[in-house]
């Protein structure tokens, strides 16, 4: 026999069935099959129907409709939702397949179980149902940008907007598609949040280009890079500078357009302050323009170098122009100005010119630094030298051109100066190891000028680990000798230098150094030093509680010992410098109920105040109910920290008491037939109330027991006022009188005019209200007025003037209309009478008030609230009445 069951998996019931028949599952484990004796078979089945019924009194079921395309989910990757679920809460759960186009799900199991499942699911599906996919488009270039370095921006983003998920597209792809993924509400918060961020950025990528004269870059970076970062800093901008061996001058700023423009004036205002600059012209014959540019510029460009690079402008070939233009430093202009005419007469009188021979090689140090050898030959003799630019095919020839006299001697000279760099010697000197470092750091900055100095001497410093004390110097005898001497003086120097060694705890080091070691760079360049940190150990790191400033008590390990090299003086000056770094910690004393309203909203306010200063700002759980707030960071950055958060607790307290002074309440009594007048059409004139005198007015909610008591809330001041006000509006609505007066139904819809304007200036003048009867009613000639009753009286006169000169031409058209009458059976589509006349009129009865026009009346018999009698509230018309109540 079988027994047919509607649960699945029930083996272990029948663990200890005492019986010798054989038990079956079928069919997916929900049909049981028992094979055996009769007698046998009947008392297994007893059995088994006896603990199936034990276990339905113990079992419990729960049926949810999903939609089916979250199905997937709830089952998640190979089955690991399900399965989890099915595990935690002892249940089993049936999820219909695909093509049963069903979205009902069962759970079944332990009462408990079935309702926590029941809950993750439909959790699970409520955050599906509300999850929603977002694509931003975003320019590439920004990415990397908005990611941030180490992807620290992006983690800010995140963290502010945890429950999205944001997906940047591969380099690769080179897409701008930016996909947001979560609840709708955060996907759309956060999308606003990138989208302004990016207008920031476009904002900000504005450039611009400034020719600068290259001699003055160096004035315009400053010592230390000193004034190139305050331009930076005060303006907000990216500035990039050409590099020293390229021949651009621009300066590019990138930022916002106005922090560009202001940056780029304060530029050039460092170069007009340094350069005077000065624009001149000088008259020169045109037939001499080409012989003063020579060969590929280069008579031209030998002026415009010796002239501290000035610029020298000719006009076009051909032009026949006279007027050459000069540009530069206001001195340098006038020697060029000068060269030029000095050169123009040469080439009138008497142009002679030699070429000497010297190797590329020397030509360098032919000119001198700045060109101030060659300068000298030139000053000494009068004659013009012109050395071959880089793109000459003869590199090897210089030019000596002017008076024969003149170009004879400086030809001597430069003869004589070849000669000494042909003598080209190589001598040694002893250098003690401990003090090579000092000339090959930094990529051998000290050789560079060296040789940049004394004629381009190379100097060779023996290979690290062979432990030799001898350098070799080699170039021309005078330069080698020169070189040798100031290498003596920089020993001596080294020599002269102590180390000091300052103890600061390792955990501050990271701190001291600054972001990529900006502190310790300044440090060094400023006290002209060196400082070396000692390697980390991370065993010591995990071992000291923090002790708090200065640690006065510390015992010296080796990992925290920073050591720094210099002259005595330049070291105690750049110790106390690194121990002025050291964070420091205080105490503030803070009320705590304070504490949250100072983190703000998901911490920003804190995190806000700790960019401001620099510091770290420890504010106690709110279980621990303590008034201690702690500051870490820079002794001057501690104080200016400590200072702003004190001012933030008294503007909290102002705060506090502007609420405690706003929360007066007073009330009063006012019947609820009259909440609806005060409250007014859509609301207007409460809120005129609220807003005239800054309160909060609260009426009683349908259900609460005191229907007649309204609250209000604000100032003291205020709220007695408003309350005053309302009693005011009160007293007014409790005077006014309804009156009805009979009007010919025919005259109705010209008293109300056109869309109901005519009526509406009616009750706007008189405050009152006008209701005209429905379609359909018992007296279609009655009509009520309700106002003050002096203005009930005075509105009736009106009405009753109006019907009286309204019914003369009702009359006339009614006598025009029956003396054209045609036979009753063509008129109209067999109407009655009354009709016929409406129709002749213009407008038709039947179902509803129509004016002359042809346009719907409006209703005026309906539930539209009064207007507001005098009581200068409510603005124009707007209903004092409100809305009619159910």
């Amino acid at each position: 026999m079988e027994l047919r069951l509607e649960f699945k998996k029930k083996k272990k019931l029948f663990g200890t069935l005492e019986t010798e028949v054989h038990i079956e599952f079928t069919d997916g484990e929900e049909r049981i099959s028992l094979e055996g004796p009769t007698e046998e078979v009947e008392q297994a089945q007893a059995q088994i129907q006896e603990i199936i019924k034990d276990l339905m009194a113990r079992m419990d079921f729960a049926e949810i409709n999903i939609d089916q395309r979250f199905h997937r989910h709830l089952i998640g990757k190979n089955g690991a939702n399900i399965n989890r679920i099915k595990e935690q809460y002892k249940v089993s759960v049936r999820i219909p397949q695909d093509s049963e186009r069903c979205g009902l799900v069962r759970i079944e199991g332990d009462p408990q179980g079935v309702q926590l499942a029941r809950k993750e699911l439909m959790d699970m599906a409520q955050r599906m149902e509300n999850e929603r996919t977002k694509d931003l488009i975003i320019e590439q270039k920004f990415h990397r940008t908005i990611i941030g370095q180490k992807g620290e921006k992006i983690r800010e983003v995140r963290d502010k907007f945890p429950e999205v998920i944001i997906i940047f597209p591969d380099q690769q792809q080179k897409s701008d598609i930016v996909q947001l993924r979560g609840p709708k509400n955060e996907v759309e918060k956060c999308a606003k949040f990138l989208q302004k961020l990016i207008a920031e950025l476009v904002e900000s990528s504005f450039s611009i280009s400034v020719p600068i004269h290259k001699q003055f870059h160096k004035n315009i970076i400053g010592k230390g890079g000193a004034n190139i970062k305050k331009i930076r800093e005060e303006t907000s901008t990216k500035i990039d500078l050409p590099t020293e061996n390229s021949n651009s001058e621009m300066i590019v700023i990138t930022g916002k357009k106005s922090s560009c423009e202001a940056a780029r004036d304060r530029i050039l205002a460092i170069e007009k302050e340094l350069a005077n600059l000065k624009e001149a012209e000088v008259s020169i014959p045109a037939k001499l323009h080409n012989s003063l540019i020579g060969s590929k510029g280069s008579l031209v460009r030998s002026v415009m170098e010796e002239c501290g690079g000035v610029h020298i402008h000719f006009p076009a070939e051909g032009s026949g122009l006279d007027k050459v233009t000069i540009r530069g430093p206001a001195e340098e202009v006038e020697r060029a100005r000068r060269q030029l005419l000095q050169l123009a007469e040469e080439k009138q009188v008497n142009n002679f010119s030699v070429e000497l021979q010297a190797k590329p090689e020397y030509h360098k140090f032919l000119i001198g630094r700045g060109g101030a050898n060659i300068r000298r030959v030139r000053d000494r003799t009068g004659a013009r030298i012109i050395f071959p630019s880089p793109d000459e095919p003869e590199q090897d020839h210089i030019t000596i051109m002017g008076k024969e006299e003149a170009v004879w001697l400086a030809q001597k000279e430069l003869e004589m100066l070849i000669k000494n760099l042909d003598d080209v010697i190589e001598d040694s000197m002893i250098v003690e190891p401990r003090h090579h470092r000092h000339f090959v750091c930094r990529r051998g900055q000290v050789l560079r000028e060296l040789a940049e100095e004394y004629g381009g001497v190379a100097v060779s410093f023996p290979r690290t680990g062979t432990h030799s004390d001898s350098i070799t110097l080699k170039g021309p005898r005078e330069c080698v000798d020169a070189a040798k001497k100031r290498i003596q003086e920089i020993v001596r120097d080294l020599e002269s230098q102590v180390s000091v060694e300052v103890l600061i705890p390792q955990r501050y080091h990271r701190a001291i150094m600054g972001p990529k070691g900006c502190r310790i760079q300044q440090i060094t360049r400023e006290h002209e030093v060196q400082i070396k940190f000692p390697d980390r150990d991370e065993s010591a790191a995990q071992e000291p509680a923090p002790q708090e400033n200065g640690d006065t008590d510390l015992i010296p390990r080796k990992c925290d010992v920073i050591t720094v090299t210099g002259r005595a003086e330049k070291c105690e000056l750049a110790r106390a410098a690194l121990l002025a770094l050291v964070p420091v910690t205080i105490d503030v004393e803070v009320s705590y109920d304070l504490h949250r309203y100072i983190i703000g909203q998901k911490g920003i306010g804190i995190r806000k105040m700790m960019e401001d200063y620099e510091v770290n700002i420890w504010v106690p759980q709110p279980e621990q109910q303590s008034d201690i707030i702690k500051i870490t960071g820079q002794v001057e950055s501690v104080e200016r920290a400590k200072q702003g958060l004190l001012e933030r607790v008294q503007e909290l307290k102002a705060e506090q008491e502007d609420r405690a002074l706003r929360s007066y309440k007073v009330s009063l009594t006012v019947e609820s037939k009259y909440h609806p007048k005060i409250i007014g059409r859509k609301g207007a004139v409460i809120s005129q109330i609220r807003k005239d005198y800054d309160v909060n007015v609260q009426f009683p909610d349908k259900g609460d027991e005191q229907q007649d008591v309204i609250v209000i809330s604000g100032y003291e001041r205020n709220a007695n006022e408003a309350k005053a006000a309302i009693e005011q509006l009160v007293a007014a609505l409790q005077e006014m009188v309804s009156e009805d007066i009979r009007l010919d139904r025919r005259v109705h819809a010209r008293i109300i005019g056109a869309r109901g304007k005519a009526i509406r200036k009616l009750m706007e003048e008189f405050k009152v209200d006008i209701r005209f009867p429905q379609p359909g009613s018992e007296d279609p000639n009655k009509v009520t007025v309700t106002g003050l009753p002096e203005n009930v009286d005075n509105a009736i006169d009106h009405l009753l003037n109006l019907e009286e000169e309204y019914m003369l031409s009702v009359t006339e058209t009614e006598t025009l209309a029956a003396y054209m009458k045609p036979p009753s059976k063509t008129m109209g589509t067999g109407g009655n009478d009354e009709d016929n006349k409406a129709l002749a009129k213009g407008f038709v009865v039947r179902d509803a008030p129509w004016n002359a026009q042809g346009n719907k009346a409006p209703d005026m018999s309906s539930a539209e609230e009064f207007p507001t009698f005098g009581s200068g509230i409510a603005p124009k018309q707007a209903s004092a009445w409100g809305p009619k109540k159910c």
